[in-house]
């Protein structure tokens, strides 16, 4: 069995103009000073070049010699923004236009076809920096019709996730070939959300191995799903994991919906780690139980508290919750050394 890596940063609520948020090499300074092991980058060109690293062993050498120096590695590559533009509904075009380059703005095909090289380019990139996962949001074609009603035209989802899994396909493919798994952050605003949902996906794929799933309890805990029994039924799925904190207090007023307000005002609300009502004790027993083979990933997002007061944080409640897997059976002082002989004399078969 394997003890939980960690811990490690994702670097995306982070990045900013002044130091030390400005450059990779400057994050990579200050994460390590708060206590992480590895980093989690987005592949942002201020930070990371997926096309370099893509084409060039040797930028993939260099991004990993720097980090080393600062007793850093790199946990994945993350191709969120990539993984929402390769499948966005027309009603959320604008929005999720500021994720694309300017000169593809208003150009949705153009758009398309360039988070799938972008995707492609990640695999090749996770090879050659050595990782085993790759993380990444799916993309959202059924989204706007989550609640049924109006009634859905029948069919309407069979053929959004027809089209998301064609699109898929060659990437899986492509991850497939590098030897690294694709996972999927299961997320609100995605046609991967939750368990239904990514087993209709994983069927429209064919179970493609590489399939796989980014473990945050924040985001079930928000739906009202059991995240603790989801890690029991998706745990060889589980190739990545974000630790984030999270809490629901409902009232007379609102539910999981939140009447549209601001993330201070919902009654489902991201918050720093130890600060919401996630148990991450039987979660991190989980994971050392099921031997996930990855990294304990902080994701930091909180409502209320300053994102620099929770990355210190977070390190040490990380740190704290690692799990350090036994190498023998805890009752192995009582073993009486019976033989395979004896056997049979203790069951009073001889």
């Amino acid at each position: 069995m394997k003890t939980i890596q960690g811990p490690a940063l994702f670097l995306a609520q982070f990045m900013g103009d002044k130091a030390p948020f400005d450059t990779l090499e400057n994050l990579a300074r200050w994460a390590s000073a708060l206590g992480y092991k590895a980093l989690q980058l987005p592949t942002d060109v201020r930070l990371f070049d997926l096309q370099t690293a893509a084409k060039s062993q040797t930028y993939c050498d260099d991004i990993s010699g720097m980090l080393a120096r600062h007793g850093l590695q790199i946990s994945e590559l993350s191709t969120h923004l990539q993984g929402q533009l390769l499948a966005v509904h027309p009603a959320y075009d604008m929005m999720f236009d500021g994720f694309a380059p300017l000169e593809l703005r208003g150009n949705p095909v153009a758009r398309t076809a360039w988070a799938e090289e972008q995707l492609h380019c990640a695999a090749i990139a996770s090879k050659r920096l050595g990782l085993r996962a790759h993380v990444s949001f799916s993309g959202a074609l059924a989204w706007p019709y989550l609640y049924p009603w109006p009634q859905r035209p029948h069919g309407l989802v069979e053929a959004a996730f027809a089209e998301l899994a064609r699109r898929w396909r060659p990437i899986l493919d492509a991850f497939d070939d590098a030897g690294v798994d694709l996972c999927y952050e299961l997320h609100p605003g995605e046609d991967l959300h939750d368990g239904v949902t990514f087993e209709r996906f994983l069927e429209a794929v064919d179970h493609h191995p590489r399939a796989n799933i980014l473990y945050d309890p924040s985001h079930f805990l928000l739906q009202q799903l059991d995240y603790l029994a989801f890690i029991d039924i998706y745990h060889q799925r589980i190739k990545a994991f974000h630790v984030k904190d999270a809490e629901f207090r409902p009232d007379g007023r609102q539910g999981v919906y939140g009447g549209y307000s601001g993330w201070q005002d919902r009654a489902g609300r991201f918050r720093s780690l130890g600060d919401g009502q996630i148990d991450f004790k039987a979660i991190f027993s989980k994971m050392a139980q099921y031997d996930f083979p990855g990294w304990a990933v902080l994701e930091w997002e909180c409502a209320l508290k300053h994102p620099e007061d929770g990355a210190a944080e977070g390190a040490e409640f990380i740190r704290n919750h690692i799990i350090r897997v036994s190498e023998r059976a805890f009752d192995d002082f009582a073993d009486g050394q019976v033989q395979p002989a004896q056997i049979a004399q203790i069951l009073g078969l001889d």
